[in-house]
């Protein structure tokens, strides 16, 4: 496999994290938050391609339908709260909270890694080197979480509630694309 490929495999395994942190940004989440995010969601990115090559498609299969059906419901939850803390202008309530509790965080990263989970044992059929592969998608995996948590970090600042407001229907949308 070329390092091109492995490069576009890389990005469009890492545009769930992308997206799904883009709407999460938008909500105003600490650099220091926005370290931790991206960190764990670096991980994940490098793990799962891993279990995928040692667990095989039938146990991550079952594991991935569960863990991406949690991390639909934890999407949509945030967004239906964003909308509601726009509705209701009550912004001390901002779904942050979800991202500082430890499962929240290892959850959501889980739910943004899980097709890495299925790429990792396909690439265990090919001739590949698992390791740099698992690193590269961990690399990009990382850089697109922190570039999507800073695009919507800036995004709610310039636009406020209007951001704030679509970053809950893309969260919202994402999860729901999830459960199908």
């Amino acid at each position: 496999m070329s390092i091109t490929t492995l490069l576009l495999l890389a990005v469009a395994l890492g545009s769930d994290a992308f997206s799904m942190c883009l709407a999460i940004g938008i909500t105003g989440v600490g650099k220091r938050q926005m370290f931790l995010i991206s960190f764990t969601v670096l991980i994940f990115h490098i793990i799962m391609p891993l279990a995928g090559w040692y667990v095989g498609e039938l146990a991550g299969r079952y594991i991935g339908n569960a863990a991406a059906i949690v991390g639909a419901s934890i999407l949509i939850f945030l967004g239906v709260k964003m909308l509601r803390d726009v509705i209701k202008k009550d912004p001390e309530n901002a779904p942050k909270i979800a991202l500082v509790n430890t499962w929240g965080l290892l959850l959501l990263a889980a739910s943004v890694s899980m097709d890495a989970l299925s790429v990792g044992f396909t690439l265990g059929t090919q001739k590949v080197n698992l390791i740099m592969a698992a690193g590269v998608f961990g690399l990009v995996a990382g850089l697109m979480t922190f570039g999507g948590l800073g695009l919507g970090r800036l995004l709610g600042r310039v636009a406020g509630e209007r951001a704030q407001l679509a970053g809950g229907l893309i969260l919202i949308g994402i999860g729901i694309k999830l459960f199908f």
